[in-house]
């Protein structure tokens, strides 16, 4: 049950993401007077629709897109000199601008979209991007500022009963026994003092623990409401060395070894909410992170497609689609928050929102259509040429014929649908999991 809620979470939250894109783009069309046809979210059989003044509101069959129907998007033919036809990308261009044409009733040639200034035009297509921009930041200030972020305390969690040998994840047979097992701490004690020590967080504490090796220290630990008083005497082992959270690599590759401290325990967590200051750099994080997955998207594609048909394993980074957000969300809801409980499990569901927000930003901004970068590149254009003109003082040059990009629309077109239905087949039977 638990599972299902996780994933009809995350479809909620997609569809809401897509209807605020498209309201992205309506509000400010409407605005300077475009006549807004459809509002829709979704494709495919219309399941419902109602009609509110000029425009047909509706929700389709399909949850993975929606468009909003602006009248005269293409300028018609004698707009653009009527440019002569020639082979078939000719005549999609050609019936493009004809079926703009069509839409514009008689009398309303003023409220087409391509009639437009270039900065509202601009306003127009950026607007849906940036909603999802907007969207993604206002999760993000839910996560930091109001949950907090994941920071380890330093309260047991856990009591290794062994010192494993560097490099080894369990323990093995001949193991020599932990100092905290022999010490007697517990899974719950909260430390209070270290050697003396008042200890403030899990990073201060484990210092202290890596500088004692060898010592014998009275560590302050509460268990069951008390203080209690225990003797504790790290051993010296040979651990990895850590910089900036990487760890230091030596001349041959290896991972360079010193000599430290080590106890036996581990931290648990909890949230500890941030400054309203670090929303915008995760924001970025996350742009700058989404923009370079997405100019390496054709090798992952690849990638994607090889482990789909059990050429090889797939990479937990992975690209991933609708399918494969909805397993996520329904296996964070289904393995429960751990120490971070409910409030966990909210924070990474809002976690997961925000990255799908993220990502619907950066791909919508690719310059081709029919995303709307494709349509603001087009607006670029235009502007570019009547500055240029008023510059030479040459008469306004014509509307941008951006229907001559219907070919590039029509295989953008298929190729999302095939990536679309391979993520879909990857997510199935090689999927993402936590």
């Amino acid at each position: 049950m638990a599972y299902l809620v996780g994933v009809l979470v995350m479809v909620v939250g997609l569809l809401v993401s897509i209807a605020l894109h498209e309201v992205g783009h309506m509000v400010p069309a409407k605005r300077f007077g475009v006549r807004v046809s459809q509002y829709m979210v979704g494709f495919g059989p219309t399941l419902w629709s109602r009609t509110r003044g000029e425009t047909e509101y509706g929700l389709k069959a399909i949850p993975l897109g929606g468009y909003v129907r602006m009248v005269g998007m293409y300028p018609p033919p004698d707009a653009v000199g009527n440019p002569p036809v020639r082979g078939w990308s000719g005549q999609l261009a050609q019936d493009a601008r004809k079926v703009s044409a069509e839409e514009i009733r008689p009398g309303e040639e003023h409220r087409a979209f391509y009639r437009l200034s270039t900065p509202k035009k601009l306003t127009v297509m950026l607007g849906g991007p940036v909603m999802n921009l907007l969207i993604a930041g206002v999760l993000l200030a839910v996560m930091l500022v109001g949950f907090g972020s994941p920071t380890p305390v330093p309260t047991v969690s856990s009591v290794t009963s062994c010192v494993p040998a560097a490099g080894a994840a369990e323990c093995a047979s001949g193991d020599p026994e932990s100092p905290a097992t022999a010490a007697g701490l517990q899974e719950g004690d909260v430390v209070r003092t270290f050697g003396g020590v008042a200890v403030t967080s899990w990073d201060q504490l484990s210092r202290l623990i890596r500088g004692s090796g060898g010592e014998t220290v009275a560590v302050t630990v509460q268990r069951d409401g008390a203080e209690r008083e225990l003797m504790v005497t790290p051993v010296t082992v040979d651990r990895p060395v850590v910089e900036d959270g990487a760890v230091v690599l030596d001349a041959g590759g290896e991972p360079r070894l010193a000599p430290v401290g080590y106890l036996g325990v581990g931290p648990a967590w909890a949230l500890e909410r941030q400054p309203l200051a670090t929303v915008p750099t995760a924001l970025w994080t996350g742009v700058s992170g989404t923009a370079a997955i997405v100019l390496t998207l054709p090798a992952r594609i690849v990638d994607v497609a090889q482990a789909a048909f059990g050429l090889e394993e797939r990479d937990q980074t992975s690209v991933i689609g609708p399918v494969g957000i909805g397993r996520l969300a329904g296996e964070v809801a289904a393995e429960g928050g751990g120490d971070l409980g409910l409030t966990g499990q909210v924070r990474t569901l809002l976690g997961l929102l925000a990255a799908l927000n993220i990502a619907l930003f950066v791909f919508n901004l690719i310059p081709l259509l029919p995303l709307d970068g494709g349509h603001v590149v087009g607006a670029l254009w235009e502007g570019a040429k009547r500055q240029v003109a008023r510059v030479r003082g040459l008469p306004r040059p014509r509307p941008a014929d951006v229907a001559r990009m219907m070919p590039v629309a029509y295989g953008m077109f298929v190729v999302l649908v095939g990536v679309g239905l391979l993520l879909v087949y990857a997510d199935i039977v090689r999927p993402v999991t936590l």
